[in-house]
């Protein structure tokens, strides 16, 4: 019987190409589709229906949200640690043995910063944030003073009857009593906020434990979820994993490189200058480095406002070496370190911080980059294998798509 549907369906294929035809229907795949789409609406229905029961979902949401953090946080340091690992392999050295010395390493570099550079930047912050209030009062009355005495717009300032001194004096006057009613409330929620930090440190001591079995047996994951697909399906989705695992390999571990180079960077250049706070700033421009774009401009704020208090002079020294450095990195550093592997505008980059961030807050801006280059990985197959869907119902060879630029050999022999 499938034999005749079979032949059937050949037979009127090839009356469309003889007529120049395209055959709509059988080229959206018939009744199957309609098959499929009623098999995801009937699971979405399910899924809504369940929702409704609080039992059902929450201990998935529950499962979900406590092994996210350390999943992440352990393939990060997975694409991070594997080239050093597949070294090791290189130089015959067994994988067992080479996760060993990469945790040793590890260890004894987690303890050399602790004990040695901890200690000074913590004192810096701590210094920071004591004298910040002082140096954002004085930066905002030097404004002031130059609104109203300098500027083409002192009239209508002075107008305006702007009182500074009085605000910033009033609002630290109060700040004891503000923060002692504001302990009193925070002080009901200590519990909780014990709660979730016990949550945090045990998701975070799960990391290394999660980062072994990633190392030991990661690269034989794809094989194993690959085998598990039916045979047909099983060519395009290694493809996918493939691309999907390049692409957030040489984000990860280029991203790293580069924010690392910048921390160096601007610590040294704001040294040589004289700049407060020079190394606590550097290391806040290398973390907030991770984030493409917008990382700059936050980490460039706290730096300029300390600069402009201590004096026009240094401003400009600052708004050199930060010059040097953007240019370095983005002459030198970049495209040697991270190319255009990703091939990402730049547009569309801020777009997706912006809207990875509004929908997941810190997370959506850290892995809003990685996350839209592995969606793309998975849209721009499924078209490719659209166009040769196309062109093998398409009768008008004229009209076909050009397959040469992404399909392979074997693709195109199909």
């Amino acid at each position: 019987m499938k034999e005749k549907e079979r032949e059937h369906v050949l037979q009127e294929h090839e009356k469309d190409v003889r007529r120049g035809i395209f055959p709509l229907m059988p080229f959206l795949g018939g009744m199957t589709t309609l098959y499929v789409l009623a098999s995801i609406l009937l699971i979405g229905l399910i899924i809504f229906v369940f929702d409704k029961v609080s039992f059902v979902f929450t201990p998935l949401r529950v499962f979900f949200s406590t092994v996210v953090l350390p999943i992440i946080l352990a393939t990060i340091l997975y694409y991070l640690l594997r080239p050093i690992l597949r070294l090791l392999e290189k130089a015959h050295i067994k994988r067992g043995w080479g996760i060993l010395i990469i945790f040793v390493g590890g260890i004894g570099l987690i303890t050399l910063f602790v004990f040695l550079i901890f200690p000074f930047l913590k004192a810096q912050f701590t210094n920071l944030v004591e004298e910040f209030p002082t140096y954002f009062t004085k930066l905002t009355q030097d404004i002031d003073y130059f609104l109203s005495h300098s500027s083409i717009f002192a009239s209508y300032y002075n107008d305006m009857n702007v009182n500074v001194s009085k605000f910033f004096d009033g609002s630290f006057a109060n700040i004891g009593k503000t923060v002692g009613n504001t302990l009193g409330s925070v002080a009901s929620g200590v519990s909780n906020f014990i709660g979730a930090l016990t949550g945090i440190v045990l998701s975070i001591a799960t990391v290394p434990f999660i980062l072994f079995y990633l190392l030991k047996d990661g690269e034989k994951l794809p094989a194993v979820l690959v085998k598990m697909l039916p045979p047909r399906m099983r060519p395009d989705v290694k493809m996918i994993l493939q691309d999907a695992d390049r692409q957030i390999s040489a984000y990860i571990q280029g991203q790293i490189i580069v924010a690392f180079c910048i921390g160096v960077m601007v610590s040294i250049g704001f040294f040589i200058i004289g700049m407060n706070y020079a190394l606590l700033l550097g290391v806040i421009a290398m973390f907030t480095s991770v984030v493409p774009y917008l990382g700059a401009a936050i980490a460039i704020t706290p730096a300029a406002i300390i600069a402009l208090v201590s004096s026009p002079w240094m401003l400009v020294k600052l708004i050199v070496v930060w010059t040097v450095v953007q240019l370095i990195d983005g002459k030198f550093i970049s495209p040697q370190v991270m190319g255009k592997s990703l091939k990402i505008h730049p547009i569309t980059i801020i777009f997706v911080l912006l809207t990875s961030g509004s929908l997941f807050g810190v997370a959506g801006v850290i892995l809003g980059i990685p996350g839209y280059a592995v969606l793309k990985v998975l849209v721009t197959h499924l078209f490719d294998l659209y166009k040769l869907r196309y062109n093998r119902y398409q009768p008008d060879a004229l009209m076909h798509y050009d397959l040469t630029e992404r399909m392979g050999d074997n693709d195109l022999k199909e």
